[in-house]
Formats: C-alpha cells, structure tokens, sequence
C-alpha cells in the first residue's frame, strides 16, 4: 500500500495526486487509537462487516492504513532523493518510464529508507498492543492484553514486564537484521566478491 501510494503521490496527475494525499494527511493526523476505535467499531456499527466478528481482521485493517499512510512518505522521499540524472541516462537508453521506476529508480530509493522503514515495521508491531481497545474475548487476547489481565490478577508489574521483553525479543533482532541487510547492499557485490576474487587470483599464480 505503501508503494501504491507513494506513486500516486507522485503522479502528474491532479485526480490520482489528489486522494493519495488526502489519504496520508487523514490517516497521519488522526490518533492511531481513533482510527482504531473508527474502522474496528464504527465499521460493524454501520452494517459494514466485512470480517465478521473478527476482531483482528478490523484491527490489521487500521493498524495497515495508518501505516500504509507513513509508509508511502517515506517511499516517496526515498524515490526523490535519487538524482534526475539517473532517471535521463535510463530513459535515452530507450528505457519506459514504468522501466525506469522500476530497474533504476526504485532500488535505489528503497534502499536508502530502510532504516525509515525498520523503524515502521518496529512501530506496526508495537502497535498490535492497541488491539484490546476494540473489546476481545478471553480466545482472542494478544500478548499485551494477557500481560495486563495478568498484572491486574497478581497486584505486580511482573506480567507486562515479561511482555516488554517479549516485544524487545521481537523488535530488537529485526533492527540489527535489517541494518546488516543494509550494509550488505551498501557494500555491493564487488566489494563483498573482492576477497574471494582476490584468493582465486593468487591460487592461479
């Protein structure tokens, strides 16, 4: 949704420019726990249930817009910040546009926001503890609503400390994932091949 967006902010075109930014500016101004309250609740309410009674299909709807919203801003910065020089030089090559965007232009966008990006993923899954707002019976608690029942039965603190660390456990090993996946394609596969090329040269002298 992200990417979507982020074209569409793009686009020359006032009708497609127009709802992708009306979309963001929505869905990064409301509170995330509004939007929650509005699509989990306000949805059945109107008639529109299209996940049932399922409460997380409403939730992974709000929690994604809300995201797919940040998600697309930090695309399209990513996208811009490539150099126009990059996106002539694929286009005399007889490049299409969509070609262009797509071999050229958003790899290398991509790559410059993971950091951006790890840091949404982090927030979508600290975020899931907003859940319990929309009400969920004792076969549907996630892990923050179990933590806290517990902390309100035992009269301690214990039992959302042992859910902190289960997200740190979650959270923490994504980031450094994702910042080696980032020094990895930063590097390139010259620089990564150049050791190995190196051995073989010297084996064959």
């Amino acid at each position: 949704m992200g990417v979507v967006v982020a074209i569409g902010l793009m686009s020359s075109r006032l009708l497609l420019r127009l709802p992708c930014r009306a979309y963001v500016d929505i869905f990064r101004g409301l509170p995330a726990i509004l939007t929650i309250y509005l699509i989990g609740q306000g949805l059945p309410l109107s008639g529109l249930k299209i996940f049932g009674d399922l409460t997380y299909g409403y939730a992974a709807l709000a929690i994604g817009l809300i995201e797919g919203a940040y998600m697309s801003e930090i695309f399209r910065s990513g996208v811009q910040s490539v150099d126009r020089g990059q996106t002539e030089a694929a286009r005399s090559l007889g490049l299409t546009a969509a070609q262009t965007m797509r071999h050229v232009v958003f790899p290398q966008g991509a790559r410059r926001v993971l950091p951006a990006l790890t840091g949404q993923f982090i927030i979508v899954i600290k975020s899931t503890a907003l859940v319990y707002l929309l009400g969920l019976t004792s076969a549907q608690r996630e892990m923050f609503a179990i933590a806290q029942d517990n902390a309100v039965l035992q009269a301690n603190l214990s039992p959302l400390t042992a859910g902190g660390l289960i997200y740190l456990a979650l959270t923490v090993p994504m980031s450094h994932v994702v910042n080696a996946w980032e020094r990895r394609l930063r590097e390139g596969p010259r620089q990564r091949d150049a050791p190995r090329a190196l051995h073989a040269l010297q084996a064959e002298s």
